[in-house]
């Protein structure tokens, strides 16, 4: 496996989250898309350049330990060449806007200001982690995230800090609606078949070609010829 800073892996979740948003899962293979988001983050947050092949082995990897084995159907097909045609193609939607700010250092100044609690701290973390995995991180602002995760962590741990978030120059419906979407995000969990949902994802991207025309590259890249 590949290890890095948190940091890099939510600012990639943000690049991938950014570019299917404003495009289809049938404009660029989603396998190359999430592969250059990480290399682009690890830039971006100068955790230094990872090597193309490192990532196309750990790619490799996954795809033949991970349950949609199935839906990759052999060995991931991309390499240097395709991450940085593809870097170019998601910095030219991203427009060069390459910043990202992440709930995590607002919420460690809350916890020290309410009373540093470790275990408060590494369950709102782990929150927040799980919120990536949803459209939040486009809709609200780091800092309401960061009080809606700690919220739910005084929840569970049965800690009352009302009077803490009362004394706040926040609305508290605002919190309490960002609560409300990652509570939704839990509920969906329950019934998700994540492996059938993929593999549907799956069928619908641009399938990679292993020989390309002359001056075409979007055969070779996984991008869909439609773009």
């Amino acid at each position: 496996p590949m290890k890095m800073r948190q940091q890099v892996i939510a600012t990639a979740m943000v690049y991938f989250k950014r570019f299917y948003l404003r495009n289809s899962f049938g404009s660029v293979d989603p396998r190359l898309m999430s592969a250059t988001c990480v290399l682009l983050a690890s830039k971006v947050e100068e955790c230094g350049v990872i090597p193309s092949h490192r990532i196309v082995n750990v790619c490799q990897s996954i795809v033949k330990k991970t349950p949609f084995q199935e839906a990759f159907r052999g060995e991931f097909p991309y390499q240097h060449q395709n991450f940085v045609e593809c870097e170019f193609y998601l910095l030219e939607m991203m427009d060069c806007c390459l910043v990202v700010f992440h709930p995590y250092r607002p919420l460690t100044q809350y916890v020290t200001d309410i009373g540093q609690e470790e275990s408060l701290l590494s369950l709102a973390w782990r929150i927040i982690n799980d919120s990536f995995r949803s459209h939040i991180c486009l809709l609200y602002p780091p800092y309401l995230i960061a009080l809606a995760c700690l919220h739910m962590a005084c929840v569970v741990n049965q800690r009352d800090c009302r009077l803490w978030f009362a004394e706040l120059s926040v609305d508290i419906e605002q919190v309490l609606e960002v609560t409300r979407e990652i509570m939704a995000l839990y509920k969906l969990w329950q019934g998700f078949d994540e492996v059938k949902e993929i593999f549907a994802l799956l069928q619908k991207a641009p399938q990679p070609k292993t020989a390309s025309r002359p001056g075409s590259s979007s055969a070779s890249s996984g991008k869909s010829h439609g773009k």
